[in-house]
């Protein structure tokens, strides 16, 4: 079993990367002349969508999504928790059109990053926390305004299963100022894919949407407080799925 599982577990990835490159190649060529949310779903919905579907048929990791009904209608600011690369693909392919935080670095891949810089990422320096700060709340509050999602993991980095980051105050603030709600979003996608290395466990990951959070006031104490409210729910979320209450994690710069 072990060594069928390497064998799906390889063919995933040599169908993703090539994917990917070619993907890339044909977006490079066409999203240009596309408008954003037409964009969007062409270069990162259907290319997510696939691979979580291969994911899902090569893999065998499945998912069940709970809450879609506090999903509001209109886009808000995404928290979620992180702990693979799965998240990153599945949200991004079921909340369109998107805006991630992401690494600037990411944005010089050949191909990948040329394609994702089309997408109007909100692409931070992280050596910098103050001027990756100031980013998110422009940036972010130009991508709201435009009709996006945007996507923050508070972490900061991948966190192992059973541990969870401290929540930074980025998400909270830009959801604050703009008068939105953050979408709180837990899972437990680590589980089936780790975040070291290149194996995988087939299973069935828990996606739970929680109801939108808006903040009791304004100002720095309204930021905190919905931040630490964004960052028990999850808490709890976490002890649910796994049966034991999460340690804190030393790991991530959170922006």
């Amino acid at each position: 079993m072990a060594i069928l599982q390497a064998f799906r577990v390889t063919l995933f990835y040599l169908l993703l990367s090539s994917s990917s490159f070619f993907w890339c190649l044909i977006s490079l060529v066409v999203a240009p002349f596309l408008p954003f949310r037409q964009r969007y779903r062409f270069v990162v919905q259907a290319w997510c969508s696939c691979a979580v579907w291969l994911a899902r048929v090569i893999v065998g990791i499945r998912y069940e999504v709970r809450g879609v009904e506090n999903i509001p209608e209109r886009p808000c600011v995404i928290l979620a928790n992180h702990q693979s690369t799965w998240e990153t693909f599945f949200l991004s392919s079921y909340f369109e059109p998107l805006s991630q935080v992401v690494k600037r670095e990411l944005l010089r891949v050949p191909f990948f990053g040329w394609g994702m810089a089309l997408l109007k990422p909100i692409a931070i320096d992280r050596s910098n926390p103050k001027a990756a700060l100031k980013q998110l709340a422009k940036q972010g509050d130009e991508r709201l305004k435009q009709g996006a999602w945007v996507l923050v993991f508070p972490e900061g980095t991948r966190i192992p299963p059973g541990q969870i980051g401290k929540f930074s105050r980025g998400g909270t603030s830009l959801a604050v100022n703009a008068g939105l709600p953050v979408l709180p979003i837990a899972h437990n996608a680590g589980e089936f894919w780790p975040k070291a290395g290149w194996g995988k466990r087939s299973g069935t990951i828990q996606v739970i949407i929680g109801a939108p959070m808006y903040a009791e006031g304004e100002g720095p104490r309204a930021i905190a407080e919905l931040n630490e409210r964004a960052f028990q729910w999850v808490c709890q979320q976490q002890t649910e799925l796994r049966g034991e209450e999460p340690q804190l994690s030393r790991l991530g710069e959170p922006a």
